[in-house]
């Protein structure tokens, strides 16, 4: 059982029913060996909770449908769009509303929770080799 869990059944095809105790974001990173590959850590109703690490330049992206939560655990994100940028530092979030064209930014390793409802798209409306399926996210 991953460090991080305490406890927690994370692997596989969770049930979040069954976790007794607390999941720590720092230590679910720090497990992550890959930047921009999300893991799913969690669920409430139709959101999941995940963590990333990134580091350089995602894609330039929007979701249609779902607003999309970044939550800095370490480190700095630029989240870039048409119309300017938010800086964000650890313990600062921002909430990108759907439709809007987004491409996050960190130059240096940045740790984030994610949350985001069940049907976000990894890359929203555009599909690189960065892309990651929820199956993937979910295997972690």
């Amino acid at each position: 059982m991953p460090e991080y869990a305490q406890g927690a059944v994370i692997s596989g095809s969770p049930d979040w029913s069954r976790q007794m105790q607390g999941i720590n974001l720092r230590r679910a990173l720090a497990d992550l060996k890959e930047h921009w590959s999300p893991r799913v850590l969690g669920q409430v109703n139709d959101q999941y909770i995940k963590v990333v690490k990134v580091k350089g330049q995602f894609t330039l992206h929007k979701h249609d449908n779902e607003d999309e939560m970044f939550l800095v655990v370490y480190g700095r994100l630029v989240l870039q769009f048409e119309d300017g940028e938010a800086a964000l530092d650890a313990g600062d979030f921002y909430v990108v509303p759907k439709g809007k064209l987004h491409k996050p930014v960190a130059v240096e390793e940045c740790g984030l929770a994610l949350i985001e409802t069940v049907t976000t798209l990894h890359t929203g409306d555009v599909k690189t080799p960065l892309s990651k399926s929820i199956a993937e996210q979910l295997a972690g």
